[in-house]
């Protein structure tokens, strides 16, 4: 009779078996190991047996889970080398302090989290101490991303090493007056101290890795040798469930990021809540970082839990600790040591009788207090192991117990992220545990004082001289050694002024042709860093394939396809591309590792990343804001630009706002420009700008979003006259009158001013000849080239007239004395070009792309949305009858000809 449990052939992979039996024989071993000795036993050698066979190179599926222990046993731990007592005093004063911080500023009503650096503490405290270098020794030191809300605890270190005041601490999220501290790391506002703005959860985890990617991009390509840096990305587990979280696991195992560690602060917390209430999160993500390709090291309880292990002779406490799920824990964490003998032990008769070979005070230990991210020795060995380890990025998953030393009414509870601060009586508990020596008298009317043991003392003689061995401070920001890149010649630029004669060019085109020439020059060309998410045809750029490279740290193991080709796919492992695939999130962070690289390494580097406007600005909004919190630098470039320039595409590609958003960005500078030679004038002085010689008062730490369009048109010569060039950059600049465009005019004809910006201006060029053909109008035509800068300049202009200062709008003076009325127009939302309309003189009315796009020609798209000449036309006319300047009639006439 067949055995029904038996294996069929069918079940089994392709390959043939050459030895039945022998399979046989392994499988009835299993059966009688299950059969005597329970499941339990025989999942326990099956997991084993895999373990051997992964560490002896066996090509078997890794195993995804492993058991709720630590992975580093207390046996194989590595001594940790200095004085563990001193350490511990050090990191007593720095919980103080980052507690006290937040007590203080509450009576204003700032705000400020205690809990998230109370769980982490030795987690920050044994990297400093051992791991992190500064950036004072050889290389750029290491980068590390702190978590936001642990900002507090950081602080307090920098206040005990001497780099920070009292008056700061109590700055706290207390800026304007001076002197004050963020509410979490940025370098924008506290510069010399954050490298990396890390609160906008998710998007921390995304940058490390790119940062560590980029480490090698510059040590490949020659640019500097960054070996020796490594990463640190501290993050919650909570943090975790942003998706762009673990959105590049899988680069930095393809990669062998070993130069990367991520460190999750396992609390089993989120914001106002558990992490995975009715699951265990750290073998979620365990199981999702070992099948991405990472190394995972488990750190989860301490010391105390041996005595508890060692008496486990029959699995029963591991097969426990697997099953509990987190919320239950946490709940273990503020109960009493009857309700846990009763609901851990008393679940399974050998944990019960575990249970009475202890005591109450050792059940409290292991279930409050005992955590593997609370022991400095514990910490130490996942460190060393992680910075070990060769060949894929390391996570060390660290359980903690968030609100850990803060008392009772912290650890654990649901709502202490939202708890900011501590009672006098709570403190006084809290100094009582941490054993410092802060008397009662030194709480003065109620308030709580910052702790210091002084300057000279035997701890901050310690912590000192630590941090000098690693290489100075940390965390640290350094700018000050970058020198200005000399400007590149001004012929790459030059070449576009002549224009294309009857040779149509997209702005996308004349980009890439500039860029090509930049990359050759011989002082600046290699800082050059393009980066595409993908299509990089579609924007022309395959050109750049085999002269550039594009960078792999495998550089080509294949003959490409296309490699009889002139432009043939070439991958290299010092090739200057970043082609990123399908990722608008990982392109960001690629330019934000390589736009803030003048300060992380030194190095200055220029990037442009081009792509889809409308999959930049609205899918990765807050990396753009990252990249101006992180002060970086380079070209956004948005191809294939526009509401109406995409034939066919549809709404889902065609983009009429995100100027608007880039609007919102104080750090983006945003032009629209509509020729080649403005894009040539805007790149140059956003070199000169970002990387070169700044003009006073300017600030240099903006970046630049151009959009360029992908529909082919003649592009004119630059205009001979003064102050063109100004007006590029500034954003505005009559391109010509009615008269000089050659267009016959009657005399004493209505005049109108057409503004127009990016492929829009082509139909205003138009709409000037019929109005001067077929209406007997003048039009003049003015290229907007920004009309987010014209705004910011006039809202300058208003803050300087408050304070009694006298100013001109640029764009006043620009328009002042031009005839009749204007007329905006622009291929994006009417509310582009409506930012400067309180400051135009002249009557005002603009036309735009407003609504969702469609899929049809260019023609039909723009007689839709009532852009095209035509409607242009029109909007003129009728502007001129409100104004007594046509006829009414002419209005009607002229929608009838041109059938609107």
């Amino acid at each position: 009779m067949t055995d029904p449990n038996a294996i069929q052939p069918s079940e089994l992979d392709q390959l043939p078996d050459r030895d039945p039996e022998e399979t046989a024989e392994w499988q009835a071993s299993l059966d009688a190991v299950t059969k005597a000795a329970g499941p339990h036993r025989a999942a326990y050698l099956m997991r084993r047996t895999l373990e051997r066979a992964e560490r002896g190179g066996l090509a078997l599926p890794k195993l995804l889970e492993t058991d709720y222990l630590n992975t580093i046993p207390t046996a194989a731990e590595p001594a940790v080398p200095g004085d563990e007592a001193m350490e511990q005093r050090i990191t007593a004063w720095n919980r103080w302090n980052a507690a006290a911080m937040v007590t203080r500023g509450s009576k204003y009503g700032v705000g400020g989290h205690i809990a998230t650096f109370a769980s982490a503490a030795w987690l920050y405290e044994t990297g400093f101490n051992h791991f992190f270098k500064g950036k004072e020794g050889d290389g750029s030191g290491d980068q590390l991303y702190i978590q936001g809300h642990a900002s507090p605890g950081i602080y307090a270190r920098a206040f005990l090493d001497g780099r920070l005041t009292e008056q700061h601490l109590d700055n706290f999220r207390q800026e304007a007056g001076g002197n004050g501290l963020p509410s979490y790391p940025h370098p924008r506002r506290l510069p010399w101290l954050w490298e990396f703005p890390t609160v906008s959860m998710g998007l921390g985890p995304l940058s490390a890795i790119y940062q560590a990617r980029f480490n090698r991009y510059l040590t490949a390509r020659g640019i500097k040798d960054v070996s020796s840096s490594h990463v640190w990305a501290f993050l919650g587990d909570g943090e975790m469930d942003e998706p762009e979280s673990t959105a590049a696991l899988a680069l930095a195992s393809r990669e062998g990021l070993d130069n990367l560690t991520f460190v999750i602060n396992c609390n089993l917390q989120r914001l106002d809540g558990p992490v995975r209430a009715n699951f265990k999160i750290v073998q979620e993500l365990e199981a999702q970082f070992r099948g991405a390709g990472w190394n995972v090291i488990k750190t989860l309880w301490g010391t105390a839990w041996d005595e508890l292990l060692q008496l486990d002779t029959t699995g029963a406490l591991v097969r426990r600790l697997r099953e509990v799920p987190d919320a239950q824990v946490q709940t273990y964490q503020t109960r009493d040591a009857a309700y846990i003998r009763e609901d851990f032990f008393g679940k399974d008769p050998a944990l019960a009788e575990m249970a009475k070979l202890l005591s109450d005070d050792k059940i409290l230990e292991c279930f409050h207090f005992s955590r593997g991210g609370h022991e400095a020795r514990k910490v130490y060995a996942a460190y060393k192991a992680a910075v070990e380890h060769k060949g894929a990025p390391t996570v060390i998953l660290a359980q903690t117990v968030k609100g850990h030393t803060l008392g009772t009414g912290f650890a654990s509870k649901n709502a202490n992220h939202q708890m900011k601060k501590l009672s006098v009586d709570e403190f006084k508990a809290m100094r009582d545990l941490l054993e410092l020596p802060i008397p009662d008298s030194a709480f003065v009317d109620g308030q709580v004082p910052y702790g210091h043991p002084g300057a000279n003392s035997p701890e901050v003689r310690y912590l000192q001289e630590r941090r000098a061995a690693l290489g100075g401070p940390a965390p640290a920001r350094r700018t000050h050694a970058v020198a200005p890149l000399p400007a590149p010649a001004d012929k790459a630029f030059a070449a576009f002024d002549k224009g294309s004669g009857s040779q149509s060019i997209a702005t996308t085109m004349a980009f890439v042709r500039l860029v090509k020439d930049l990359v050759r020059d011989k002082e600046t060309g290699k800082r050059w860093v393009p980066i595409v998410p993908d299509e990089a045809r579609t924007f022309g750029m395959e050109s750049l394939f085999p002269s550039l490279g594009i960078y792999s740290p495998k550089g080509q193991t294949y003959e490409p396809v296309d490699r009889d080709q002139l432009m043939y796919y070439k991958e290299a492992k010092n090739g200057q591309i970043l082609n990123e695939g399908i990722t608008e999130a990982g392109s960001m962070a690629d330019f934000i590792a390589a736009s803030t690289s003048y300060a992380t390494h030194g190095e200055t580097m220029i990037p442009f990343y081009i792509f889809y406007s409308m999959f930049g600005w609205q899918r990765t909004a807050d990396q753009m804001w990252q990249l101006g919190d992180q002060l970086g630098r380079g070209f956004l470039v948005g191809a294939t630009a526009g509401r109406t320039t995409l034939t066919g595409e549809g709404l889902q590609h065609a983009d009429g706002h995100t100027p608007v958003i880039a609007a919102t960005n104080p750090a983006a500078l945003t032009y629209d420009p509509a020729f080649a030679y403005e894009v040539a004038a805007i790149v140059k002085d956003g070199l000169r700008r970002m990387y070169g010689e700044a003009a006073p008062g300017e600030d240099q730490d903006v970046f630049y979003y151009l959009t360029v369009y992908n529909e082919p048109l003649p592009q004119p010569a630059k205009p001979q006259g003064l102050g063109i060039d100004e007006g590029i950059v500034k954003g505005l600049y009559r391109f010509n009158t009615a008269e000089s465009a050659g267009v016959a005019v009657p005399a004493n004809a209505p005049r109108i001013q057409l503004l127009g910006s990016g492929t829009a201006i082509h139909w205003a060029l138009k709409a000037q000849k019929l109005l001067a053909e077929e209406w007997g109008v003048a039009a003049d035509v003015w290229s907007a080239t920004s009309w987010t800068e014209l705004r910011r300049d006039a809202m300058e202009a208003d803050a300087a007239l408050l304070r009694g200062e006298e100013r001109v709008p640029y764009v006043r003076q620009a328009l002042q004395g031009a005839e009749g009325p204007v007329l905006a127009v622009s291929d994006y939302m009417r509310q582009v070009p409506d930012q400067i309309a309180q400051w135009v003189e002249q009557d005002w009315a603009s036309l735009g792309t407003d609504g969702f796009g469609l899929s049809d020609t260019r023609d039909a798209a723009r007689r839709h949305f009532g852009v095209d000449a035509e409607s242009i036309v029109v909007a003129a006319l009728a502007q001129l009858a409100r104004r007594g300047e046509a006829k009414a009639t002419a209005v009607k006439e002229a929608r009838e000809r041109y059938g609107l």
